[in-house]
């Protein structure tokens, strides 16, 4: 009987693990790898029956730290979660019958975004697939934020899920985009890329016009018009500290 670990990457989530791993208590087993949690992270994972490992985020970024959690477990198939998601009742017999099948695919899994406590169904935050259930020995992990999974098995979807709570406060969402940016720039420089002051003010715009127009974020009301302008900031962010690393660079 094939076996399925659920693996989750935390750092500071005593808000969000307790709720996690309840929509993963049917798995085999949880695993957490943990890149320095300061909270009660570990106290909470551990007594609900996780295995928790600490592992320093390195220059690989989320890739490094999900390619090092496959070698924490010897289940047969391993399902990624971040812990602002919960595994929806319909997702859980999906994931089951598929494990119990054991067919050498790969899944990736519609994911709904629920944004300040509302459901977004359009713009940048609408529903989305996400790479999450693989066989473990199949899968390799790539790129420092948003990484992406490299495999020469055949992908499926899988609809409804997965619910991701993305934001609860403000100061939440600074806290991740400032560090997003910085990990999305140091990445973006690392392979060569470079930019103007020409190049900022469009990618910046694009990134509204996409979100806004093109996505139909206006149909998410004021709460859609808001992150459209967040993901022109988050665009312009990026390519600013981009621009800066060149600069510190040349005076150095």
């Amino acid at each position: 009987m094939s076996k399925l670990a659920v693996i989750i990457l935390t750092r500071n989530e005593e808000a969000n693990i307790g709720e996690a791993m309840e929509s993963a208590a049917f798995a085999d087993e949880i695993v957490l790898v943990d890149s320095g949690s300061t909270d009660r992270t570990q106290e909470l994972a551990e007594k609900q029956g996780a295995k928790f490992v600490s592992h320093p985020m390195d220059e690989e970024g989320f890739a490094g730290q999900r390619n090092f959690a496959l070698t924490q477990t010897t289940a047969d198939w391993v399902f990624y979660l971040d812990a602002d998601e919960r595994i929806t009742p319909q997702g859980r017999e999906k994931i089951r019958q598929i494990v119990a099948q054991n067919a050498q695919k790969t899944y990736k899994v519609e994911r709904k975004n629920i944004v300040f406590g509302q459901l977004m169904n359009y713009g940048v935050h609408r529903p989305d697939y996400v790479a999450r259930l693989f066989p473990r020995t199949a899968v390799k992990w790539q790129g420092v934020v948003h990484e992406g999974v490299q495999t020469d098995l055949p992908q499926e979807r899988l609809t409804d899920v997965l619910r991701h709570y993305t934001y609860t406060s403000w100061q939440q969402y600074f806290t991740k985009f400032n560090r997003y940016t910085t990990l999305a720039a140091e990445e973006l420089a690392q392979r060569g890329k470079r930019t103007s002051s020409l190049g900022i003010i469009g990618h910046a715009g694009g990134a509204f016009v996409k979100a806004y127009i093109l996505k139909k974020g206006f149909l998410d009301g004021f709460l859609g018009f808001v992150m459209s302008f967040m993901a022109m900031a988050y665009a312009l962010t990026k390519y600013l500290k981009l621009q800066n690393i060149y600069r510190l660079r040349d005076r150095s």
